[in-house]
């Protein structure tokens, strides 16, 4: 295809190789030249090349050396690394030894420092307690090791055993010389109880190094404290009852005993002092909390200025120096003594045991002779707040004793409340002498002695209490009852008894909640007699009109109105009588009423109350005379307007 494609072309290929051939000879004859001509060059190329063959074959020689020598250095490197890192290793483990080591040797090396100060320095300075820090954290050391066997503190046991006796040894004679300083008379024992406090490690140094020497002074500190707190209360309680009242409650002072009531010859009468003990009266302040946490009483203050004050004053001042002080000791025996929970409760009551069980004696012993329950209940109501106060300071220590007190009061006042029960239910009203409709000093003896203790109860409740006064209450009741009895008309028993409820309410009301069970009790109990005495009160003048009224007011309710037509006679008397004698009948309603009843407010009260129900009798009147068998009735003009009546009866209204 391609001889085609060049005839095609018209190129003879014959004569075109053999031009390619001449064109290749003349280049070659024409290199030949060129060669001959650089043979010279060619050959000084050559003997360079030959020259560099030589220095490369030395240079490849020093390489092959370098590398046997590098490869020589690398197993020196790979030997100084092993080696280093097993130095490295050694070096950790021996400074690693040398850090116990050198623990161990600081922890058992004694320093001058601490023995000049264990044995010559005063226990009071203040390197004395450094270097007795450090002495304790040296014995605790050097106990450790000898528990792993370490030889080397035989070589310091002896040592730390005499610094430790030393220090023991001041340290006792320290301590106990302050605890005998509690000893001295007159000596306010709190100011070196609290200098210890400073000295506290002295005692932990103890537990932990001598526990003997320990025991004798918390024991040594036991005996005189409880011996100090004894004769400090037993004294103080023996001063301070001597600032009580005089006049006191007995067992023949109760609240049915009537004023009448003899004693024998050597007896001494009966309380009447500001003491009383049915009157709150500025008593109840001894539980406010201004006078609940006052300074104590000073007796011999007390007895220079002739002051006397009610047991539950003298029972408060003795029992708020027992919280302070029981409770400064609780915390002085937890922090001194390093103890906590019932170690605490045991040490404490090694203390002030003696003075706990001696006060609890004093109480019990008063209590079996008192009758004055609102003082008792005053002292009740101030245990509790004590106790209170104790849990705040957060104070355990006196809970069982809290609890003994109360064990010992509550009985005592439920006791003298049931002996007070006992006496208004015996009492006798025809043996209280000469009787008269105005309030009888046995209601107002309850009167005041219930809404004392309701207000006292009001500030922590008690529903025991309350039982006790629904008691009392039902007996009161009661005996208001019989006195009424002993009345030969209705209407002066009503008035005794609207007398004597008025009377209970307006001191309950005045001294206790208005919302109180005792005067929702009185208040029905008043406004039912109130009601029936006014009844009472209108019956004489206008009871033939109340008859009539509500005779017809049935007939007409059973559809028997024309019954009235045979009553003509009848209403037209009570209509000319009403109207002749209404006037007069409301004076001396209201006289009368004036003469009857003591309190102000309650007389207007009941005269209010009559005139409304005889304007709403008349009224009613009025509506049965509109009926059609009365309507045609002559008298019926004579009627005296409602509205002309209300009008008249204001001007008739009586000015007491």
């Amino acid at each position: 295809m391609n001889s085609s494609w060049m005839k095609w072309m018209g190129v003879d290929l014959r004569h075109y190789s053999k031009q390619v051939e001449l064109e290749l000879q003349q280049i070659e004859q024409k290199s030949i030249r060129d060669y001959i001509q650089e043979s010279e060059n060619i050959a000084s190329l050559h003997n360079q090349i030959t020259a560099c063959d030589a220095v490369l074959e030395r240079m490849e020689q020093m390489l092959g050396a370098f590398q046997s020598d590098l490869s020589s250095i690398s197993s020196e490197i790979r030997t100084l690394q092993e080696q280093s890192g097993a130095m490295n290793i050694r070096l950790r483990n021996r400074q690693a030894v040398r850090g116990k080591l050198g623990e161990l040797v600081d922890g058992l090396v004694v320093p001058s420092a601490l023995v000049t100060a264990i044995l010559e320095a005063p226990v009071t300075e203040p390197r004395f307690l450094e270097q007795l820090q450090e002495l304790d954290a040296k014995a605790a050391a050097v106990r450790e090791q000898e528990a792993r066997g370490t030889a080397a503190c035989a070589d310091v046991r002896g040592v730390l055993d005499r610094l430790r006796v030393k220090a023991v040894t001041k340290i006792r004679e320290f301590i106990l010389q302050k605890i005998y300083s509690f000893r001295k008379p007159m000596t306010n024992y709190q100011i070196p109880q609290t200098a210890l406090l400073k000295y506290r490690f002295f005692y932990q140094f103890l537990l932990g190094n001598e526990r003997a020497t320990a025991k004798e002074i918390r024991d040594e500190y036991v005996e005189t404290l409880s011996k100090i707190y004894l004769s400090y209360y037993r004294s103080y309680l023996g001063r301070l009852m001597k600032v009580q009242y005089e006049e006191v409650a007995e067992k023949d002072d109760l609240m049915g005993v009537e004023d009448t009531a003899k004693k024998g010859f050597f007896s001494k009468p009966s309380l009447r002092s500001r003491n009383t003990i049915f009157t709150l009266g500025t008593r109840g302040s001894v539980i406010s909390p201004t006078e609940l946490e006052a300074p104590i009483l000073v007796p011999h203050t007390a007895q220079r200025g002739e002051q006397r004050y009610p047991f539950e004053a003298l029972f408060r001042s003795q029992h708020y120096a027992l919280l302070d002080n029981s409770c400064r000791e609780y915390l002085f025996i937890c922090e001194f003594f390093v103890v906590s929970g019932p170690a605490a409760h045991d040490l404490f009551h090694s203390v002030m045991g003696r003075t706990l069980n001696m006060t609890l004696k004093h109480l019990e012993s008063y209590l079996a002779d008192c009758y004055d329950a609102i003082a008792v209940f005053l002292c009740i109501h101030i245990v509790l707040r004590f106790r209170n106060i104790a849990a705040k300071r957060d104070v355990p220590a006196l809970d069982r004793y809290w609890e003994q007190v109360l064990a010992l009061l509550w009985p005592r006042f439920e006791l003298i409340l049931e002996m007070n029960v006992q006496s208004v239910r015996s009492t006798d009203p025809q043996r209280l002498g000469g009787l008269d409709t105005r309030p009888h000093y046995i209601t107002r003896r309850y009167a005041e002695f219930s809404s004392a203790l309701v207000s006292i109860n009001q500030t922590i409740p008690n529903e025991r209490t309350m039982q006790l006064l629904g008691q009392l209450q039902v007996e009161v009741e009661n005996f208001v009852l019989r006195v009424a009895a002993e009345f030969s008309s209705r209407k002066e028993q009503l008035v005794f008894l609207i007398n004597n409820y008025d009377m209970m309410l307006g001191v309950l009301m005045e001294r206790a909640a208005d919302d109180s069970k005792e005067v929702e009790s009185f208040q029905q109990l008043l406004n039912a007699r109130t009601q029936e005495f006014i009844e009472e009160l209108l019956s004489p003048p206008f009871g033939g009109l109340v008859a009539f009224v509500k005779e017809a007011e049935a007939l007409i309710e059973r559809g028997q109105a024309e019954r009235l037509r045979g009553e003509e006679a009848r209403v037209t008397q009570l209509i000319r009588g009403f109207g002749s004698s209404w006037k007069s009948s409301v004076e001396s309603l209201s006289q009368d009423v004036m003469r009857s009843f003591t309190n102000f407010r309650n007389g207007t009260s009941i005269i209010q109350g009559a005139l409304t129900q005889l304007i709403q009798l008349y009224h009613r009147f009025h509506r049965v005379l509109s009926q059609p068998q009365l309507r045609a009735l002559p008298a019926r003009a004579e009627l005296i307007n409602i509205h002309h009546l209300m009008v008249e009866l204001k001007k008739h209204k009586p000015n007491f």
